[in-house]
């Protein structure tokens, strides 16, 4: 089996899993109780706080631990645009987010804020001075992914923080989801005011995550009750999922050093030789570009068929995004980039990990070609 859907989750470590099974079966008590049990959960609690807080180089007070992205933006996004909202209700993000930063500013719509949606270039980049050009008095808010999670591109993160710079009230969110590990990004240096990371998708577990806050911004928090977070965040707390969440970003860290030359030379060859099948085009930009994404469209052939026809070659790759595959809608990103729908359909998503070898790019070119011929031989018999 050869897995390429790790932009959609990636396999947990078997560390990871051993913390958390560790960490759920010992020191089960609740971190806010006040008896050894709790005593001992919060110390762990604080220790994987702090953990995190170091490998992504801001304080521990500023990190907050969610059940992963789609909580992390929604906190974000929400809970600036409405504790801000007597500054302004105009809010400003791309036409390459994910769902899960659409959607939060699309509801947003509905209590009364304006949007500006920034377009992107052919090649899936966004111009901070598109983002400036769209700003307005009323501004408070803008949101921008890191790593595009169809197609790869990296955003200009740092040059837009330093434009905002002369906007002090207007605050920067950055959903670094699929960045996170593979694409190295200074929070401080970026003048980022929040930022999403997300467990499973560094070889963490579903269901962790945290959300970096700059100290002394103040979030309308989504759930009310106790004062766990900070108060931001009121339940429980999932200590074993933050600790688990602690050591997956340590080990993924660790082996960006060791593997990310190999990783980014994959994703260059599996480019370069797919790029040379007819009927083929790299939708992935040649440059500034995440080292483990690559998205091809195949020209004549759904992609969901192409997918399928993989599987049964041991392949498993994507459509769209995971959270988004199942609806079966054209690749929203494909489509701010000017493609047609046909070709926004026929779209495909291969996502590398530091777990994939060499060895294994030929067989994986060889697949797809001859799955492609396969496919296009029966749709041409059919007729």
């Amino acid at each position: 089996m050869i897995y390429l859907d790790n932009s959609a989750t990636t396999p947990p470590y078997q560390e990871v899993i051993e913390s958390f099974s560790k960490v759920s079966s010992r020191y089960y008590g609740n971190p806010s109780s006040l008896h050894q049990f709790g005593m001992e959960a919060e110390n762990l609690l604080t220790r994987a706080r702090r953990q995190v807080a170091d490998l992504l180089g801001v304080q521990p007070k500023e990190i907050v631990f969610t059940s992963g992205g789609t909580e992390g933006n929604n906190l974000a996004i929400k809970g600036a645009a409405f504790q801000y909202q007597t500054r302004g209700k105009h809010i400003i993000t791309t036409s390459i987010e994910h769902d899960a930063v659409h959607e939060p500013f699309k509801q947003l719509k509905q209590f009364g804020f304006e949007v500006t949606y920034v377009p992107s270039d052919r090649n899936g980049f966004v111009r901070a001075k598109d983002i400036e050009s769209a700003m307005r008095e009323d501004t408070i808010l803008i949101s921008v992914i890191h790593v595009n999670n169809e197609i790869g591109s990296i955003q200009p993160i740092e040059e837009i923080g330093s434009m905002l710079k002369k906007y002090p009230k207007v605050l920067f969110h950055v959903d670094h989801v699929q960045g996170v590990g593979k694409v190295p990004l200074n929070i401080k240096d970026a003048n980022i005011h929040l930022c999403t990371i997300s467990g499973h998708k560094f070889h963490g577990l579903k269901g962790t995550g945290a959300l970096y806050i700059r100290e002394g911004l103040i979030l309308s928090p989504l759930l009310s009750g106790g004062d766990q977070e900070f108060q931001l965040r009121s339940g429980t707390q999932n200590v074993a999922g933050a600790v688990s969440l602690a050591k997956a970003l340590r080990m993924t860290m660790d082996q960006y050093e060791v593997n990310i030359h190999r990783v980014s030379g994959m994703k260059g060859k599996l480019m370069e030789e797919l790029a040379k099948g007819e009927g083929i085009k790299v939708n992935t930009p040649a440059s500034q570009s995440a080292p483990h994404i690559v998205n091809i469209t195949v020209k004549g052939v759904k992609a969901e068929v192409l997918l399928h026809s993989l599987e049964e070659k041991g392949i498993f790759v994507s459509t769209t995004s995971a959270c988004s595959s199942k609806k079966k809608q054209p690749s929203k990103t494909l489509l701010a980039m000017g493609r047609s729908e046909e070709e926004a359909n026929e779209a495909i998503r291969l996502s590398l990990s530091y777990l994939n070898i060499n060895d294994d790019v030929d067989y994986i070119v060889q697949s797809i070609f001859a799955a492609v011929e396969q496919l296009k031989k029966v749709m041409r018999d059919s007729k």
